[in-house]
């Protein structure tokens, strides 16, 4: 259940970023690359948008035992 909602709120946060995003090809390549960057790091996505020819890409991260989340934030190549 808890992965369902992983991927549904990952689902969500990537349909309403999406707008924010100038061109519809953009828009894909971004919301292409947060999945990725998401299930890589293994977090919730925050944000994502381009800026000069590339995806910005946040995710909060949660910690591990104790520690708080954190925030990564990473740009990929389109």
């Amino acid at each position: 259940m808890a992965s369902f909602m992983k991927y549904a709120r990952l689902a969500l946060a990537l349909t309403v970023a999406a707008p924010a995003i100038g061109s519809d090809a953009v828009a894909a390549d971004c919301r292409a690359a947060a999945a990725r960057v998401v299930a890589e790091v293994g977090g919730q996505l925050l944000s994502v948008h381009e800026s000069g020819g590339e995806c910005v890409i946040v995710v909060l991260v949660p910690g591990s035992g104790n520690e708080r989340p954190r925030k990564v934030t990473m740009r990929v190549a389109q």
